[in-house]
């Protein structure tokens, strides 16, 4: 086992202890057995230990990905473990959906400032558009989305998982648009209220399942990677029963190639708990005799270049930030920089995707026509 998984480190022409950006450099040989005991989850905790080192682990990543190999190379158990609490639990239940607010999303505003920008937009950004900056990027993507949304002054728009209310705040002020924002940590909704403070923005700590009212548009951004599979239907029908029969609501979220049901990850377990990423085939079959796509836009690539801003920004305000709470410790900043290079390097080898759908409940009339052009700012 450990020779084959140091032969996949070798065909992905990553070396051991060499001097190139991607090579590893091994710092505790006990390394090799973790990883053929634990795999990948294995991996990420040994990085965290500080058992090896990596220049580019962004593209140390990519490299693994490409090789296109099951390099999740965990015992038997560990898989049936997993799969069978998918199958059984139900993890993003209502009475826990607030633990990833708690665990991720409440860890420190000034944290996420430095990391995202004075915007504070924590998701992908769109660098189609000749954005020079993360700023002007973060900026097309949400003038994107309102493009999508045929948005008009005085629209009504709820936002399911509104994040710091930056979207908020934008379609209210650009826009016109009157807008509820939905989100499960009180940390984003303290400064999200404080962010829209005079706009026609109401921001509710609240789960979208006990959230009732009618909408012309309804958007979630980057909310539904927290969903799961036993609540996509639920997801759709509230998201439906919410808006206006002409209405259109835009879901932006991350995509996997396949539909996977092993529920444990490094990722779940230490930064995003009881998260899913959706395949093209659940969220089709989500949307089911509730919602006719309307559009389906594809813009993955554009991930990688956000979260290696965000990793820029997060290592260069790590001496300003890391006094601010105990627990900025090294091995934080360590398994917070694995965090965002590793996913650079999914997203890079095309592993994952980033689909922004628009939804309409019966189908316009005329069909929907994507606006391709942008639009000047109001």
């Amino acid at each position: 086992m450990i020779e084959a998984i140091k032969k996949s480190f070798t065909e992905a022409g990553i070396a051991i202890d060499g001097d190139r950006p991607w090579d590893i450099k091994v710092i505790d040989k006990r390394l090799w057995r973790r990883l053929a005991l634990h795999g990948s989850m294995g991996f990420g905790e040994a990085y965290m230990d500080g058992w090896w080192e990596c220049e580019a682990i962004d593209e140390m990543v990519h490299r693994l990905m490409a090789l296109d190999r099951d390099l999740n190379r965990e015992r038997l158990w560990y898989r049936l473990g997993g799969t069978l609490v998918f199958h059984l639990l139900n993890l993003q239940r209502l009475s826990r959906a607030f633990q990833v607010g708690k665990a991720h999303y409440d860890i420190g505003n000034e944290l996420y400032r430095r990391m995202l920008g004075e915007d504070m937009v924590y998701s992908c950004a769109f660098w189609e558009e000749g954005a020079e900056t993360l700023e002007e990027a973060q900026r097309d993507k949400m003038e994107l989305v309102c493009r999508k949304l045929c948005l008009e002054p005085g629209m009504t728009i709820l936002d399911i998982g509104c994040g710091w209310g930056s979207f908020c705040k934008y379609a209210a002020e650009t826009h016109g648009a009157k807008v509820v924002g939905l989100t499960i940590s009180k940390e984003q909704a303290e400064k999200a209220r404080d962010l829209c403070s005079g706009l026609p923005v109401e921001i509710k700590l609240q789960d979208y399942r006990t959230f009732s009212g009618r909408f012309d548009r309804i958007v979630s951004i980057g909310m539904f990677e927290h969903v799961g599979p036993k609540n996509y239907a639920t997801f759709m029908e509230q998201a439906r029963s919410c808006l206006e029969p002409e209405g259109l609501f835009l879901l932006h979220t991350i995509g996997s190639n396949i539909s996977y049901t092993n529920s444990r990850s490094w990722i779940t377990r230490y930064i995003f708990p009881n998260g899913h990423i959706p395949s093209l085939a659940q969220v089709g079959t989500s949307t089911e005799r509730r919602f006719v796509v309307e559009d389906l836009h594809n813009f993955g690539v554009n991930y990688d270049y956000t979260l290696m801003s965000w990793e820029a920004n997060f290592r260069k305000s790590w001496d300003d930030i890391k006094g601010q709470s105990s627990r900025y410790n090294d091995r934080f900043y360590r398994m917070w920089r694995f965090y965002l290079l590793s996913c650079a390097g999914a997203f890079r080898a095309r592993h994952l995707q980033l689909w922004q759908f628009v939804l309409s409940p019966r189908g316009l009339t005329g069909g929907y026509r994507r606006p391709e052009k942008k639009m000047e700012q109001a």
